[in-house]
């Protein structure tokens, strides 16, 4: 196993890392065993937004002696109220919240105090100017929380958490079908020189990872696979299907990105994803696979380039669609994703059919058509 400086926090982190979301669907016997393999292959950072008592739990077990080979992403805000995931800045919620990752970890400190889940700018400024924040510094100064981070999918909050000066990482969404522009850009070169360009990906995406770089901000990377859409190509944006190795190869080669957070179900799916440290350059090559990628395999599928906008009713149609696709590849909506879908401004059941975003997307998306579906999936 590979690890990377996490940017000014000085951590070394494994380049592969565990998204602990999956964990709670197992027998917790199974899930214990699940995170001492990963150990024991050299993974050395384990995110936990998760809420649920029985998430913590695992992770408690499964880092049990040896906690100090563990970096723990330990989310602020994500809290479990009536038997349910709830995002809150109410510190009547988040103090309890916090305190129960401690006492289920077995441990007096978390690695990394993530600020949860921001996505707005009303919940950005709700975060940066209520004693929720100063919780967060607090819990920092007493060394309860190692280090400040902040989890987002959206570039521009991510920006403001580096502008901050005392937000050290960030936890953001990375793949190649969240970044990339449409097929019609230069990709024969798009990626022949990672240190001065990104051509071709979404600029306010290019410019946070430059920012990062350029500040010492470290980024994990959550849905690295796209919740296993880019594994198969009839689902996958591109009309191909990705592997693992390439995945995580695209993440790890944007500016600032430390480590990749899979999810993992299986010991298999663990050796898949360490396989990436000892893979060939034509393992990892996913570049060769965009470039082969055939054009009309655009044709229908939204790969959230924004030309959609602007909506008359606000709706952001590109991370409504980003959410719809990624509880539609579940067998169940998973909570995570409709909370966040729910905690968007305006959402698909708002959209009054004009279709004028069709007339602009260069991918001929029904638009409309998804939009009920997704208010359909989430019941609003």
């Amino acid at each position: 196993m590979q690890y990377r400086k996490l940017g000014k926090t000085g951590l070394m982190v494994s380049e592969v890392g565990f998204g602990g979301e999956w964990l709670e669907r197992h027998e917790e016997a199974e899930s214990v065993e699940l995170i001492k393999y990963a150990g024991s292959k050299g993974i050395n950072i384990i995110d936990c937004w998760m809420a649920d008592p029985k998430s913590r739990d695992i992770i408690g077990k499964g880092i049990a002696g040896c906690r100090e080979k563990w970096f723990i992403q330990g989310h602020i805000g994500s809290t479990w109220q009536d038997g349910q995931y709830v995002r809150t800045r109410d510190l009547k919620y988040v103090k309890p919240a916090f305190e129960d990752i401690l006492e289920r970890m077995h441990t007096d400190y978390i690695d990394l105090g993530m600020i949860h889940y921001v996505d707005a700018q009303d919940d950005w400024d709700t975060c940066m100017n209520t004693e929720y924040i100063n919780y967060v510094h607090e819990l920092k100064e007493k060394g309860i929380i190692r280090h400040i981070g902040l989890s987002t999918h959206n570039p521009r909050i991510a920006k403001l958490a580096v502008k901050s000066g005392f937000v050290e990482m960030v936890l953001f969404s990375i793949n190649p079908a969240f970044d990339m522009k449409p097929a019609s850009e230069d990709i024969d070169t798009l990626f022949a020189d990672y240190g001065e360009s990104l051509a071709g990906i979404d600029p306010e995406r290019a410019e946070l990872y430059q920012m990062c770089e350029e500040n010492g901000v470290g980024i994990t990377v959550m849905k690295g696979f796209f919740g296993g859409r880019l594994f198969d190509a009839e689902k996958s944006p591109f009309g191909v299907a990705f592997t693992p190795d390439q995945c995580i190869h695209y993440a790890l080669t944007r500016p600032a990105v430390c480590s990749v957070m899979c999810g993992f179900d299986t010991k298999e799916q663990i050796d898949a994803a360490v396989h990436y440290e000892v893979a060939s350059d034509d393992e990892k090559d996913y570049a060769s696979v965009i470039v082969g990628a055939p054009l009309h395999s655009y044709t229908g599928q939204c790969v959230y380039c924004g030309h959609c906008k602007p909506c008359p009713m606000n709706i952001d149609i590109p991370m409504v669609n980003k959410f719809y696709d990624l509880a539609a590849a579940q067998e169940n909506v998973p909570a995570s994703i409709s909370e966040h879908y729910k905690a968007l401004e305006h959402t698909a059941s708002e959209c009054i059919g004009c279709r004028g975003c069709e007339s602009r997307c260069p991918f001929e998306v029904p638009v409309a058509d998804r939009m009920i579906k997704a208010a359909e999936l989430f019941g609003i």
